[in-house]
């Protein structure tokens, strides 16, 4: 009997994200005392007007008392090439990289603004 492989990520997605991801950078700007701003920059996309930041996550904690901290994260793309539903997959792994980035994973509700691309996603330790 012969096992099938089947690829989750095509290999056209999977080196373009290779690509973004090795040239992924952040730059912090502070918000408040419980949410911090990051702009992200990606080598292939930028924002149409200024050609800055291709998007930014704002990271909000909710802080409950001295042990429960839950994380609000929105992703906000500016680059209207990422909001092509035709690459999704694509816009998911990114997120999916910078959650793990930025917050590692802890408990999390993500909100990803990206045109068509847009998505929830919660991330429980």
């Amino acid at each position: 009997m012969s096992k099938k492989i089947v690829e989750a990520i095509p290999n056209d997605i999977r080196e373009k994200y290779h690509n973004e991801i090795d040239g992924l950078k952040f730059t912090k700007n502070f918000r408040s005392m419980t949410a911090e701003e990051w702009y992200i920059f990606l080598p292939s996309y930028a924002e149409p007007n200024t050609k800055g930041a291709a998007g930014k996550a704002i990271i909000h904690y909710n802080i409950f008392d001295n042990k429960e901290v839950f994380i609000n994260t929105t992703i906000i793309f500016e680059d209207p090439a990422l909001f092509d539903p035709t690459i999704h997959p694509f816009v998911y792994l990114l997120c999916d990289e910078i959650v793990n980035r930025l917050v590692g994973y802890a408990d999390t509700l993500l909100s990803v603004h990206a045109g068509e691309n847009s998505y929830n996603a919660e991330y429980r330790e």
